[in-house]
């Protein structure tokens, strides 16, 4: 048995924002170029994501939000069908396409059958391979690339299906997670820890979090080597005093250096320590349960080389 599942599926692929935008479906073939070349990808319990129903979603967001999106895309596809254009427009950055209802339900899908897998005891850990990511997509609101909130979703089936009492979510991507902290804000059964470039994109996170969140924002430029000491010093005790039963992480890897999306200055040796620490408080108050969910990292090259780096870690590698 393999210890770490790896969930998929190729309706991920087939969601797409328009020519040229960041968030496109190269980044899920970059992933899996790397994880082929390298052999990681033979050591994974590769399964397909299944559909999230509206039951679940609804524990994250408002049935009107879920709503919205299913006739948002109904509407879209009959004006496609007419030959009107192939997008409509949420915001400035954040539009769906003809596939973006289903790759959404498979990307929360994901998240929740590995949360089944992982409670099953079928697989220590997993990593979920999908797009659209999740973390900035409110209770009520699709933004910033995000139309549900995959690991929140996750967290509160978590909490609902197997009547756990604390789960945690850790967020490393490089925009502050301001959908998770939506939806969790002030449940005293989750923690979020999360650290974030500040000032920037979606400008939350730094003024008065409810006391669940561990909210650390960091100027531009910061390194490596500082975030693991703030890491240490600020998510660390606060985990351990949690003592969290299962562990979800909003896994973006446009932190490091090479992303141009932000400027923080993150290496694939620092995914490396920041799963490592978050695999230490599994082990020692999780059982080693761990669902990872993919979301921000931009260019190809890095982001390969840290989704594998954070792979290795979680599968023992």
């Amino acid at each position: 048995m393999s210890k770490t599942g790896y969930f998929t599926h190729r309706d991920c692929w087939k969601h797409e924002m328009g020519p040229g935008h960041p968030e496109c479906p190269e980044r899920l073939d970059a992933i899996e170029d790397r994880l082929l070349i390298t052999g990681v990808g033979d050591a994974l319990d590769r399964r397909e994501a299944p559909e999230a129903s509206l039951a679940d979603i609804e524990l994250a967001h408002d049935r009107l939000h879920v709503a919205a999106m299913r006739g948002l895309s109904d509407r879209l596809n009959e004006e496609i069908l007419a030959g009107g254009p192939s997008y409509s427009q949420l915001d400035p950055d954040t539009s769906i396409n003809a596939h973006t209802w289903n790759a959404s339900l498979r990307a929360a899908g994901a998240a929740l059958a590995a949360t089944d897998a992982v409670m099953a005891g079928e697989m220590e850990n997993a990593f979920c391979a999908v797009r659209p990511p999740g973390h900035h997509a409110t209770r009520s609101k699709a933004m910033g690339f995000c139309f549900f909130n995959n690991v929140a979703v996750a967290a509160k089936y978590a909490l609902q299906r197997y009547n756990l009492q604390r789960v945690a979510v850790v967020d490393f991507d490089v925009h502050h997670g301001n959908g998770t902290e939506d939806i969790l804000a002030n449940d005293p059964r989750a923690l979020m820890v999360s650290i974030f470039q500040h000032p920037f994109y979606p400008y939350s996170g730094d003024h008065d979090p409810a006391p669940n969140m561990v909210n650390v924002p960091v100027p531009a430029y910061t390194r490596g080597m500082d975030i693991r000491e703030i890491i240490e010093m600020m998510w660390i005790p606060r985990l351990e005093a949690f003592k969290p039963e299962m562990i979800f992480v909003s896994a973006g890897f446009d932190g490091h250096r090479e992303d141009d999306m932000g400027q923080l200055g993150l290496t694939e040796s620092d995914y490396s320590w920041i799963t490592q620490r978050v695999k230490d408080i599994a082990q020692r108050y999780s059982k080693g349960r761990i669902v990872s969910c993919l979301e921000g990292g931009y260019v190809m090259g890095p982001l390969a080389r840290s989704v594998e780096a954070h792979l290795r870690v979680l599968a023992d590698l």
